[in-house]
Formats: C-alpha cells, structure tokens, sequence
C-alpha cells in the first residue's frame, strides 16, 4: 500500500526506513505467494497491474482491522471499555453490590458488568470453573480460589415495632425459642448460621415459615406475623422509616458471617477485574488486598488468601461460617 501511494519503490522505502532491495525482495515474496505480479515496473515508477487491483482493497481491509484490533487492546488497557463478568450471592447483590457499582460506574464509565447471583456456594463454583471473574460471597475456602476479607455482615433480631422486645434494651437468645420465627431460605449460610446459634444456646426455635426471599421475610414481621434474623444491610431502610425494629441480643451474643472477594488463583488478571478490586479495596479497606491489586499491576502476583479480620478474632459467642453455605 505505502509502494501504491508513493508510485515508486524508492520513495516507499524512505517512507517504510528500509533499503530499496529489501523492499523490492518483501513485494517479490508477496507476488510469488500469490502467483501473479501486482505491478508493472517501469523505470523509476510502478503501476499497478490487474491482480494488484483487485488485491489492494483486500489489503487494505487487513490494515484497517489491524488498526482497529489495535486500538481494542489499547482501549482495554486504559480501560475506556471492557466487560466483567460477576457473581454475588442474593443478599450481597441486593443491597450492597449496587453501591460498589455505582461508585465502580464512576470511576470505569466503559467497563460493561455482566451480574449472576445464587447462593454463596453457587458464587464459589461459578468463579472455580471460569464462569465469572470474580464473586462475591460468605467466606468459604477452595484450594483453586483467593479469598480477601470485605466486612462481616451482621445478623440481627428484627421484630415489628409493636412488639414486646422492641420496648427492651436486650433481649436473651432462649427468649427467642418461644416466639414465631421468620427464616429466609432454610438451605442459605443465614440459616445454618442462626440453627447453630439456637444448638449453641440449647434451644429450638418455633420456625413458623420458611420463606425464598429476604423481602418477603421482611413484609411478614412489618405485619406482626413473628421474628426473624435479618442481615442488617437489607434493613436500613424499614429501620430508618420505623417499619422494623433492631432488638440487641444479651450475653454479648455476636451473629456475623464475613464477607469476602473471590477470584479464582492465577498468575494474572484481567484490567478491568484489577479495577474492580482496586474499587473494593477503597471501599472495604484491606491493605493485603491493595497490595495484590498493586503487585500484579506492576507485574509481580502473589497468590492472596484469607486475610484481615478473620473469625477466630471474635468473642466465645460469635459463630461465623466457613466450607459451608
């Protein structure tokens, strides 16, 4: 193309910074590979012969679609697009990933988010076999995936407003086993952790429903209907407008199950999944996970874990969950 618009082979070779001869040697290779001359030679110039016609369109479609695959990666690299693929257990996706997309929105305006949710373990078998990049759930542990601490999702004793424990500063855990209770999803890690809390505490409590949904949960104490465990993340809003009520729990009695990022161990990550760490590392400060952000952005990965605050570090009372949903 350079040698068709500069009508010569010697002012193509200045323009390309090669010898005359090794120019005229790449055309004659291309002309041989395609079995017919592309120009007519003529003393210090060239024209094009018929198969060099109907060649030059080809060529320079290929040029173009280089120039563009170019600036794909180019454009990847600064982020001005790209997609990621996330999965998020329902609790998490519902009340707290929406602010982390916002302000990840803000900050990576071309990255496309494409979201799945499920359970936790749903999340970890998603991120071991590649379906998404990157998940966030309860902590649970997998020789294939890292882990980095976020926050601990507290679980809280929510009643209607009316009834006796909301006039009380405390409440015990066995005086739960005589009310109706109210549980979201009897196979998801809020159950297993409450019933363990309950086995703790030697009591068994009168599960009056089983429901799939956290809003449906939540509908049924607003009418008085009985009690539920509730992650205080999806109640902030029926608290503040006075619909439910936060009961403490004596005995220094901590319910939490610790949040976590997952992605699946590899020597690197994609830019647009490294932005989104970088994200949650400014929102849930974690220097071990600003470090592997850091790290394999200048080249050098080493393989994360569970870091931060783990659940070893609570008191007798807290339970958390770890291997299962």
């Amino acid at each position: 193309m350079t040698v068709v618009r500069a009508g010569s082979f010697r002012k193509a070779a200045e323009a390309l910074y090669l010898s005359q001869p090794s120019l005229s040697a790449r055309v004659l290779a291309l002309e041989r590979d395609l079995g017919q001359p592309l120009f007519f030679r003529r003393g210090r110039g060239v024209l094009l012969t018929e198969a060099g016609k109907a060649f030059l369109p080809y060529a320079e479609r290929v040029l173009e679609t280089v120039r563009q695959a170019r600036q794909a990666v180019e454009e990847m690299g600064s982020l001005a697009q790209g997609r990621l693929t996330l999965g998020s257990a329902r609790v998490i996706g519902t009340y707290v990933l929406p602010n982390i997309l916002e302000e990840f929105r803000r900050r990576f305006p071309g990255v496309v988010v494409a979201i799945r949710t499920g359970r936790s373990s749903e999340v970890l078998r998603w991120v071991v076999e590649g379906e998404v990049g990157v998940g966030l759930a309860r902590h649970l542990v997998h020789p294939e995936v890292d882990s980095f601490y976020l926050y601990d999702e507290e679980i809280v004793l929510v009643t209607h407003p009316d009834h006796p424990f909301a006039r009380r500063r405390q409440v015990a855990v066995q005086e739960v086993a005589y009310q109706p209770l109210i549980l979201y999803d009897k196979e998801s890690s809020y159950f297993v952790l409450i019933d363990e809390v309950c086995r703790k505490a030697g009591i068994v409590p009168r599960v009056l429903m089983h429901l799939d949904s956290v809003e449906a949960t939540k509908r049924m104490v607003e009418r008085g209907l009985g009690v539920s465990f509730l992650p205080r993340s999806s109640i902030a809003r029926e608290v503040q407008e006075g619909s439910l009520v936060i009961v403490p729990l004596a005995d220094g009695h901590r319910v939490a199950l610790p949040t976590a990022v997952l992605m699946r161990r590899s020597p690197s990550h994609p830019r647009p999944l490294l932005a989104f760490l970088a994200v949650l590392a400014t929102l849930y400060p974690n220097p071990d996970l600003s470090a592997l952000v850091t790290r394999e952005q200048g080249g050098t990965v080493r393989h994360g874990g569970w870091m931060g605050k783990g659940p070893s570090e609570g008191t007798n009372a807290e339970v958390s969950i770890s291997r299962r949903d």
